[in-house]
C-alpha cells in the first residue's frame, strides 16, 4: 500500500539535521544583531538560541567599533562558548573580526599586495601599525629613511600617519606580524619608474631634483626616476667636477638626451637648455684678440686653455705656439692652473676649436689690430 510517505527519510531526521547545526566553540557564524540589552548584545545565529556579545567586550570596543554593530546588520562572530552558567551561547565580534584580519594577513602575504597601515605607537625598535584589530610591527630597518628620520628626531609626528607597507611575516600561534614600509616603498617607485620611462620622450624638458654627486656627473631624480647628466653636459664652459656646478638638494631644469627602457636608464643634459656659444663664436671672438687664459691641461703636443671670460671655453695651443725657442716638451713652458695671456689665431665654428698662441702673444703680425683695439678701449 502507498502511503505518501518517504520511508526512506526517518520522521526523527529533523533532530539529526538540529544537531548538525548547533555551534562549536572556535566556529566563525554570520549572525544578525537583534538587540541591545543590558550593555550586551543579542544576535541571532541560527541556533536554538541567540548569541550573546557581552558586556566585558563591548567595553573594550572603541567608539567606531561600536558604532558599526547595529541592530538588523549581519556581523561574523566567534562562538567562544556553546552554553554559560545560565545556558547562553558566548559569541565575540572582536575574534571574528580578528580571525578574518589574519586571514587578511596571510593573504597580503601571498599576494604581496601594498596596504595602508595607520601608525598606532612607536618605540625605539620601529613603529607598530593597525591591519584590522591587529597590530603589525614594523622594525626601523623596514621604515624609509624619511620615517627613521622621523623615528629618530620626532617620533609622535608618526603617530595617526599612514604608511604604504607590505607583510613580511605571520604567524597567528605567536601573534607575531611583520610588516615593512621599504618593501612597498620600492615597489611603488618602481611602478612609477616605468609608468614614465613609458611616458617620457626624447627631448622632453623635466623639472628634477640632484639627489647626488660623482666624479663623471650628477644623478637627477625626476618625478622617481633617476637620470644622469654626465660631467660633458652640464654647462658649455669646462668644468673639472660636477660640485663646481651644483650641490645635492638642487632644483634644476633638464632635457632628455637618451632613454634606455630596457636597462631604466637616463641620459640628461643642462646644457642643452643654454645658449651655445659656439653658435655666435665669430661674434664672441676674431682672429688676433688677446685674451687671459688658465692651463689646464699638458700634453705631449701642446697645452689646453681655458678662456678666462664668461663663456669659459677651451683651446690648444700647439707646441709650436708656446715659444719662439725649440720646446721638447710644453711642460717646460707651462703647467696646468698657470694662468697665461694668449692670442687667438685659429676659430673654428665647424669644428668647435680655438687655435690658442704664447708665442705670437707679441707679434709684428698683430700690431694694427692691438693698436686698434687698444684705441678703441681708451
Amino acid at each position: 500500500m502507498e502511503t505518501g510517505v518517504d520511508d526512506s527519510v526517518h520522521p526523527m531526521a529533523f533532530l539529526l539535521s538540529e544537531e548538525l547545526n548547533l555551534p562549536q566553540v572556535g566556529d566563525i557564524r554570520e549572525g544578525i544583531i537583534i538587540t541591545h540589552r543590558n550593555n550586551e548584545i543579542l544576535i541571532d545565529i541560527g541556533a536554538k538560541s541567540e548569541g550573546i556579545i557581552p558586556a566585558a567586550e563591548i567595553q573594550k570596543m572603541d567608539a567606531e567599533t561600536r558604532a558599526q554593530l547595529e541592530e538588523g546588520k549581519q556581523v561574523p562572530v566567534y562562538i567562544v562558548n556553546i552554553e554559560d552558567q545560565q545556558g547562553n551561547v558566548i559569541v565575540s565580534y572582536l575574534q571574528a573580526i580578528e580571525q578574518q584580519d589574519w586571514l587578511t594577513a596571510k593573504k597580503l602575504k601571498e599576494t604581496q599586495d601594498v596596504y595602508d597601515g595607520k601608525v598606532i605607537g612607536r618605540n625605539k625598535g620601529g613603529v607598530l601599525v593597525r591591519l584590522g584589530q591587529l597590530r603589525g610591527f614594523i622594525p626601523r630597518s623596514q621604515l624609509t629613511r624619511e620615517s627613521a628620520t622621523l623615528l629618530d628626531n620626532s617620533p609622535n609626528k608618526l603617530i595617526n600617519q599612514v604608511l604604504k607597507t607590505k607583510v613580511l611575516e605571520v604567524d597567528q600561534a605567536q601573534g607575531r606580524l611583520i610588516m615593512s614600509e621599504k618593501a612597498a616603498t620600492k615597489e611603488i617607485r618602481a611602478a612609477r619608474k616605468e609608468a614614465l620611462l613609458d611616458k617620457l620622450e626624447e627631448g622632453d624638458t623635466c623639472n628634477g631634483r640632484v639627489v647626488s654627486l660623482t666624479n663623471f656627473g650628477a644623478f637627477i631624480d625626476i618625478g622617481g626616476l633617476q637620470g644622469l647628466v654626465h660631467l660633458s653636459e652640464m654647462s658649455w664652459k669646462r668644468i673639472n667636477t660636477a660640485s663646481d656646478l651644483l650641490q645635492v638638494g638642487d632644483e634644476v631644469e633638464v632635457v632628455v638626451l637618451t632613454i634606455d627602457k630596457e636597462r631604466g636608464r637616463l641620459a640628461l643634459s643642462l646644457k642643452r637648455l643654454q645658449p651655445d656659444p659656439w653658435d655666435k663664436i665669430e661674434e664672441l671672438y676674431q682672429e688676433g684678440q688677446l685674451i687671459e687664459a688658465v692651463i689646464t691641461k699638458v700634453v705631449k703636443f701642446g697645452a689646453f686653455a681655458r678662456l678666462q671670460d664668461e663663456y669659459g671655453l677651451e683651446g690648444l695651443i700647439h707646441i709650436s705656439e708656446l715659444s719662439d725657442e725649440h720646446v721638447d716638451h710644453p711642460s717646460q713652458v707651462v703647467k696646468p692652473s698657470q694662468e697665461v695671456m694668449v692670442r687667438i689665431i685659429r676659430v673654428n665654428r665647424e669644428q668647435r676649436q680655438l687655435g690658442l698662441s704664447i708665442k705670437q702673444v707679441v707679434s709684428d703680425r698683430f700690431v694694427e689690430s692691438d693698436l686698434e683695439r687698444l684705441t678703441t678701449l681708451q
